[in-house]
C-alpha cells in the first residue's frame, strides 16, 4: 500500500473518530445540564481546556459561555479541531482515496459533511439545542463503522483504519475521565456527593457505556467507573480495549510478532500497552488520577510521532531493534 493513501485513511479515521468524541465532550456537559440545576451543572470551561486548544479559544472569544464554547468545538472553522474542521479534512482524506475504500463509505462521509456544513450555517440551532446535533453526529460515525466492519475488505487499508480509529478513541477517553475527574468538581468537599455521582453517570452516558456499566457493576461507583473505562478489557470505548486494538491492527500491518518490534512504532506500543495492562486500579488512584491519564496522552502522542514516522515519512525511521 502507498504510504499516502495509508496517511490519509488513517487521518481520515481519525478525524471521523474525533467528531464522534467532541459530540461526546459536549454530551457530558449537556447531560448535567438537565440531570444538576444551577450552577454545578452549567460548566463549559473545561472542555475547551480538555482539547488542548485553550489558547486559541482565549484569543478568539471574550467569555467562556456555553454559546462561545459550543460553537468553537463544533462549527468554527478556525478550530481545526472543530466538529466541522474535522469533516474537512476527513472528506478531504477520503476522497483521495475513493477507489481504495468502499464506494458506500465515500457516500456516508460526503453526505455526512454535506449535512454539517448545512447545519453549522445556522449555528443558533446547536447552540440550542446541541443534543440533537451532537446525537446525529455520533449515529453517522456509527453508520460509518458499520460499513466498514461490514463491507471493507479486511486487508492494510483496513488496519491503518482501524489502527486510526482505536488510537484516537483512546485519547479522547482518557479526556474525557480527565474533564470530569479533574476539572468539573467545585471542590473537593464535594467527592461522593450527589453531584459527584450525576456526573459520572452522565460521563458514562457521554461514551455510550451506562447500560454496560450497570450490567457488569451495578451500582455507580468512582473507583468503578474509573476501572471499566480505563481497564477493562471488554468495553469497545476503553482506553486499554482501544490500545490492544489498535496494537493488534500495527502488529497485522507489520507481520511482527506481539511482543517483539522492528521499528519505533511498535516499540512503543508495546510499552504503552504492557504498562497499562498491569496497572492495578489502586497505582493508578495513588499515581493521581489527572497525571495518569495526561501521562496516557502524552503517550499516545508520542506513538502517533512514532507511527507517522514509521509509515508516512519520507524519510524512514531508525530500526531499533539493531541496537539492542
Amino acid at each position: 500500500m502507498l504510504s499516502r493513501d495509508a496517511d490519509s485513511i488513517y487521518w481520515m479515521s481519525r478525524y471521523l473518530e474525533r467528531t464522534s468524541n467532541i459530540a461526546r465532550f459536549l454530551d457530558v456537559n449537556w447531560h448535567l445540564t438537565l440531570d444538576v440545576p444551577g450552577q454545578f451543572g452549567e460548566q463549559w470551561k473545561p472542555l475547551v481546556i480538555t482539547t488542548g486548544d485553550h489558547s486559541d479559544f482565549e484569543a478568539r472569544y471574550a467569555q467562556e459561555s456555553k454559546e462561545n464554547v459550543i460553537h468553537f468545538l463544533t462549527a468554527d472553522e478556525k478550530n481545526p479541531n472543530s466538529i466541522l474542521s474535522c469533516l474537512i479534512a476527513a472528506r478531504q482524506n477520503a476522497f483521495a482515496i475513493r477507489d481504495t475504500i468502499p464506494t458506500e463509505m465515500w457516500e456516508a462521509i460526503n453526505v455526512f459533511y454535506h449535512y454539517s456544513v448545512q447545519a453549522c450555517r445556522n449555528p443558533r440551532k446547536i447552540i440550542n439545542d446541541p443534543e440533537k446535533f451532537c446525537a446525529e453526529v455520533k449515529w453517522r460515525n456509527l453508520m460509518i463503522g458499520g460499513i466498514a466492519w461490514d463491507i471493507m475488505a479486511q486487508d492494510e487499508a483496513w488496519r491503518f483504519f482501524r489502527m486510526g480509529r482505536m488510537l484516537e478513541r483512546a485519547d479522547k477517553t482518557s479526556r474525557i475521565v480527565d474533564v470530569k475527574y479533574f476539572m468539573l468538581l467545585p471542590s473537593i468537599a464535594h467527592v461522593g456527593s450527589t453531584l459527584d455521582y450525576a456526573q459520572w453517570g452522565a460521563l458514562l452516558r457521554a461514551v455510550g457505556g451506562f447500560q454496560a456499566y450497570r450490567h457488569a457493576f451495578g451500582k455507580i461507583s468512582p473507583t468503578d467507573v474509573v476501572r471499566f473505562l480505563i481497564l477493562d478489557h471488554d468495553f469497545p470505548r476503553s482506553i486499554l480495549y482501544c490500545l490492544t486494538e489498535a496494537q493488534i491492527s500495527l502488529h497485522e500491518i507489520t507481520g511482527t510478532r506481539i511482543g517483539y518490534f522492528t521499528n519505533p512504532a511498535e516499540l512503543q506500543m508495546g510499552q504503552i500497552c504492557a504498562g497499562l495492562s498491569y496497572h492495578t486500579i489502586e497505582e493508578i488512584f495513588e499515581q493521581g488520577l489527572h497525571e495518569f491519564t495526561d501521562d496516557i496522552q502524552a503517550r499516545i502522542n508520542h506513538l502517533g510521532k512514532a507511527i507517522f514516522d514509521t509509515f508516512f515519512s519520507r524519510i524512514p525511521a531508525i530500526d531499533q531493534s539493531a541496537e539492542q
